[in-house]
C-alpha cells in the first residue's frame, strides 16, 4: 500500500469514525430527553448554575482584596468575573453530568461499532 491508497483509506475511516460519533451523539440526546426539547433542559440548568455562579463571584471578589488601592478594586473586580465564570461553569458541568455521559455513551457505542468493524477487515478471522 502506497502513501496515496493509506492517506485515502485513514481519511475515509476518519469520516466514517466521525459520522459515526456525531449519529451516537445524537441518539444518546434523543434518549436522554425522550422527545422534549433541549432548550427548556438548558434554561433549567442555567437557572440552577446562578446560586453556585454568585457564590464564585463574592469568593473571588474577597480573594481579590488586598488593602485600599486603587487597583486592589480592579483586581478584585476581575477575580469576581473569575469565580463567577468557575462557579457557574463547575455548576453547569455538575447539572448536565447525566445528558453528557447520555450523549458521550451514544457516540462511544456507535464508534466502538466502527473500529471494530475497520479492525475485521484488516484482521479476517479464518475458521477454516
Amino acid at each position: 500500500m502506497d502513501l496515496r491508497e493509506w492517506s485515502k483509506s485513514n481519511a475515509e475511516y476518519g469520516r466514517r469514525l466521525l459520522d459515526s460519533g456525531i449519529q451516537g451523539a445524537r441518539s444518546g440526546q434523543e434518549a436522554f430527553l425522550n422527545g422534549k426539547s433541549l432548550t427548556p433542559f438548558l434554561s433549567e440548568s442555567v437557572r440552577n448554575a446562578l446560586k453556585p455562579a454568585a457564590l464564585g463571584a463574592c469568593i473571588g471578589v474577597l480573594g481579590g482584596y488586598r488593602g485600599y488601592r486603587q487597583k486592589s478594586i480592579i483586581r478584585s473586580l476581575a477575580y469576581g468575573l473569575l469565580g463567577g465564570v468557575i462557579g457557574l461553569g463547575a455548576s453547569l458541568a455538575w447539572k448536565s453530568r447525566r445528558f453528557t455521559a447520555s450523549v458521550a455513551g451514544g457516540a462511544m457505542r456507535n464508534m466502538g461499532k466502527v473500529r471494530d468493524e475497520r479492525w475485521l477487515t484488516k484482521h479476517p478471522i479464518d475458521y477454516a
